[in-house]
């Protein structure tokens, strides 16, 4: 089975000759941050490793493209500039091919609802014994901030 980064470059590939812009761009912009996160970080002993960043690696790029690209899109409709959240949004529709699927919020509630009664939080103060694990389960399928909103929302109404 290829890699996700062959996948990105076959993609990237078709995408070129189909002429599809929004596609080539957004996959030419993943592919130069895949390559960023692979340069070592200065006074660095260890590079990256000689095939560069595995599966994992990638994902985690992927994912952070996928949140700037959500952030820019709210940005952009709070500034009335619709033309560029479209344009943000597009690119967030070919970068979530790339993505695991998403957690919905009923996922993350009833996750919190166990971790909550496991650990016997009671209350808002206790947010911080639910939430480093309910995140570690999440990596990558939901966003840090509805995770947090789920467990905040839980433990203020005496888990719902």
């Amino acid at each position: 089975m290829a890699s996700l980064k062959e996948r990105v470059r076959a993609d990237l590939a078709d995408a070129m000759r189909a002429r599809d812009e929004t596609r080539k761009s957004t996959l030419r912009l993943l592919l130069a941050a895949v390559r960023n996160a692979e340069i070592p970080p200065e006074g660095a002993t260890e590079p990256v490793g000689p095939a560069g960043l595995d599966d994992a690696g990638v994902l985690a790029v992927v994912q952070k493209q996928v949140k700037q690209r959500r952030d820019s899109s709210e940005q952009f409709r709070k500034a009335g500039r619709d033309d560029l959240a479209d344009k943000e949004e597009a690119e967030l529709q070919v970068l979530l091919q790339y993505a695991p699927a998403q957690a919905g919020r009923e996922e993350i509630a009833a996750a919190a609802r166990a971790l909550i009664a496991e650990t016997g939080a009671n209350g808002p103060r206790d947010v911080g014994k639910v939430m480093p694990r309910l995140t570690r389960q999440f990596v990558g399928r939901a966003d840090g901030r509805l995770v947090n909103e789920v467990v905040r929302a839980l433990l203020t109404e005496g888990q719902g």
